[in-house]
């Protein structure tokens, strides 16, 4: 059989309707459209539900009849609400997200100076969870194996849930008090260089890290009792293995399950970060667009967000199938 015949063969066994990777991707793929297709009406209804006009409230009591009608007639309001939806759809496919109420400006413009700034400290806060999260996890799971170090074990969990519980915002705060007003270490807000990044990054990250790290902890115990495990110390495989090539990668599977929960509470919490930190990011524009009752900007912004949240869930779960491929079929 040519190189050319098997590789034919093969996909044409993945692609057969029984294949439980296609079925698991099949399903998958029908939950995040059907999870975006609700965004997006919840989007698109949003403006519908708010009690009396929202272009007057947008403009003000005082603004004359006939421009609050010319905007309703420019934003498209004036129209059948079924016509209203069709067209929505339409713009979003086109990449049109609508036009400011105030500014006159394409929404999709206002996102685009405003996303990169956001972006860059989710992504730097997710990966200074991960890089502190992981290790911390491991080490104490390691210390406290056996039920030794009853102390450490104690004094690691209180600290953990007691920060956990503490909102984002109560961080930033403090953050911004200590390091920034009273040493002075640090800029209190603003975007002004890389030391701007440090606290909004570390107030956004600090609760992740100590609910990543007791689950890991539990995880890396877990599997260090497994049979697998035992028989990979009987066969003499040092410690450093051990973890690496046995705990670790069996751990961090199960850890995913529930990353997914944490990771889109950050999405949500960098609301409140940005707007401490007075972050040019989408955060602190949704509450300044919500505050000047500018809906379509409001819109785009619950839109990103929504997708956001989707995309991060979508991508644990394909992680999950990469990982742990034999609880994707059983699963499909």
């Amino acid at each position: 059989m040519t190189s050319t015949t098997a590789t034919q063969a093969i996909l044409l066994k993945a692609a057969r309707p029984d294949n439980p990777w296609v079925g698991f991707l099949l399903r998958r793929g029908g939950q995040f459209l059907l999870s975006v297709w609700v965004l997006v009406t919840a989007a698109f209804l949003m403006i519908h539900l708010i009690p009396g006009d929202p272009v007057r409230a947008a403009l003000g009591m005082t603004a004359p009849p006939e421009i609050v009608q010319a905007r309703r007639t420019a934003l498209g309001l004036d129209k059948p609400l079924i016509e209203q939806y069709v067209e929505y759809i339409g713009r979003l496919f086109r990449g049109d997200m609508g036009t400011s109420m105030l500014s006159n400006q394409p929404v999709s413009e206002i996102i685009a100076t405003r996303l990169p700034a956001t972006l860059q400290l989710a992504v730097l806060a997710v990966i200074l969870v991960l890089l502190v999260s992981v290790p911390v996890g491991v080490i104490m799971a390691v210390a406290t194996r056996g039920g030794r170090r009853r102390g450490l074990e104690l004094g690691f969990a209180t600290t953990s849930v007691i920060v956990a519980a503490i909102p984002e915002f109560l961080i930033a705060v403090g953050l911004v008090f200590l390091f920034a007003v009273t040493l002075q270490w640090l800029p209190v807000a603003g975007n002004s260089g890389p030391s701007s990044f440090v606290l909004p990054v570390i107030a956004l990250a600090i609760g992740p890290i100590a609910v990543f790290s007791r689950i890991i902890r539990v995880e890396v115990l877990s599997v260090l009792s497994q049979d697998f495990v035992r028989t990979a110390r009987a066969k003499r495989l040092t410690p450093a293995r051990i973890y690496r090539r046995h705990a670790l990668p069996n751990a961090l599977t199960a850890t995913l399950t529930l990353s997914g929960l944490l990771l889109s509470g950050m999405v949500a919490g960098t609301v409140l970060v940005e707007m401490i930190f007075a972050w040019p990011g989408l955060g602190q524009m949704i509450v300044n667009s919500i505050l000047a009752k500018d809906y379509p900007v409001v819109q785009a912004i619950v839109l990103i967000y929504g997708a956001g949240v989707l995309l991060v869930n979508l991508l644990v779960d394909v992680l999950l199938m990469v990982l742990d491929p034999r609880s994707t079929i059983k699963e499909a």
